[in-house]
């Protein structure tokens, strides 16, 4: 016959075992948590330079919810650079418009392919 354990052994192991998964629940939920949080603006440029702004290219908007406490419009550089602008400012309205409106083309002048006539 086989070693027999008193039943409070296997009480024991249960409770250990029970201890150590909940404790590793804990830290995988803790670990995800903290993963998840926005990349918010905590503050505001307050201007950006003609030439800074002829390198923007693209902006998000930002709003005060769960994370993220103040709004804000973020705008893209051409390499990536992010900054972060109060929504209210009147500059940030005009660069907004500036981005929305696409890049200016500039106009080629075609010359007729058509041979003078005279």
């Amino acid at each position: 016959m086989g070693v027999q354990f008193p039943m409070s052994c296997y009480t024991d192991l249960t409770m250990r075992f029970n201890t150590l998964i909940l404790l590793s629940l804990t830290c995988v939920c803790l670990a995800l948590a903290q993963t998840t949080y926005d990349d918010c603006c905590l503050k505001y440029v307050k201007m950006l330079g003609r030439s800074t702004q002829r390198h923007a290219v693209a902006y998000r908007l930002q709003v005060p919810d769960g994370g993220c406490n103040i709004p804000a419009v973020i705008f893209t550089m051409k390499r990536g650079r992010e900054f972060c602008a109060n929504p209210k400012d009147k500059w940030v309205t005009v660069l907004r418009k500036k981005i929305d409106r696409g890049p200016r083309g500039h106009k080629k002048l075609m010359k007729h392919d058509q041979p003078y006539r005279g």
